[in-house]
């Protein structure tokens, strides 16, 4: 019993050191369409071949589901991305237990719904705090000509993102089994899957709204302005139209070569015109 209950922590100890190395690489292959959503996969990726490793067609199946299912737009800060893999993961396995009982969707929901928060928590303490003191307290040293300036540096910038990013994935990982054995145990998967909808739906339109600005130069004498009074119906109205366009194109089947190709041709033509800037 206590070898293996020494095996079992080794295990689980190498779940969170796999989430700790794998978030540090999830941006190495940054895209424009889905952003770190390779490097998302790639962090989830020692999970789902664990979870579906049988060699069946209907393993093999699953796991693509499960692949196509990470391949979707993700935006977290490195450091706090750990605790989302660490809870997706779990989340991966309890589908895994009870496929009719879990609803897989709610995977991606929760994912949007941290990205935002996670984010900004994440790039105001690493970005705008820990670096900026780490750094600062470096260059002093340099001045006076110290090789303790660029170690005192990197060290005390490393040293707190490596606690976080470790038992971010730690705690990701073992307070979200527990979370949604409870969830599934009690029959309120569908409620909590509701609100996290919500969540990820204010975070995907906060995202619209500071990502995307166009607006139109469009006015007539000095008194009337269309954007002006676009934006006194809704703000954001034309930002919020293309996103909208993008999705039919999308949901119509249509490759990203193609809408890329039709965002650029479009906007081109459109300054030219006069009618967006």
């Amino acid at each position: 019993m206590a070898v293996g209950t020494k095996l079992h922590k080794k295990g689980q100890i190498k779940k969170y050191l796999s989430f700790f190395w794998r978030s540090y690489t999830i941006q190495s292959v940054w895209n424009y369409e889905g952003q770190m959503n390779l490097g998302f996969l790639y962090g989830i990726a020692p999970t789902l071949d664990r979870l579906y490793n049988s060699g069946s067609e209907e393993d093999l199946q699953k796991k693509k589901e499960a692949y196509k299912r990470h391949l979707a737009f993700y935006n977290c800060t490195p450091q706090t991305s750990a605790f989302v893999l660490g809870l997706a993961s779990s989340m991966e396995e309890e589908y895994a237990k009870n496929p009719s009982s879990f609803d897989p969707s709610s995977i991606n929901a929760v994912k949007a719904s941290l990205m935002g928060p996670l984010s900004g928590v994440g790039d105001s303490f690493f970005q705008g705090t820990i670096k900026v003191l780490a750094f600062g307290l470096g260059v002093n040293f340099a001045r006076q000509g110290s090789i303790l300036g660029p170690i005192l540096a990197l060290v005390l910038s490393f040293v707190p993102a490596a606690l976080v990013t470790y038992y971010g994935g730690k705690l990701g990982y073992t307070a979200g089994n527990n979370f949604i054995q409870k969830l599934t145990r009690e029959g309120i998967m569908d409620r909590a899957m509701y609100l996290v909808t919500i969540v990820g739906l204010m975070v995907i339109g906060s995202m619209i709204a500071s990502m995307i600005g166009i607006t139109t130069p469009l006015h007539v004498g000095k008194a009337f302005s269309l954007q002006k009074t676009l934006d006194s119906i809704f703000p954001q109205m034309l930002s919020l139209a293309a996103t909208f366009s993008m999705y039919y194109l999308l949901h119509k089947k249509v490759s990203t070569g193609w809408i890329l190709t039709i965002c650029i041709v479009s906007g081109l033509l459109f300054s030219v015109l006069g009618l967006l800037s």
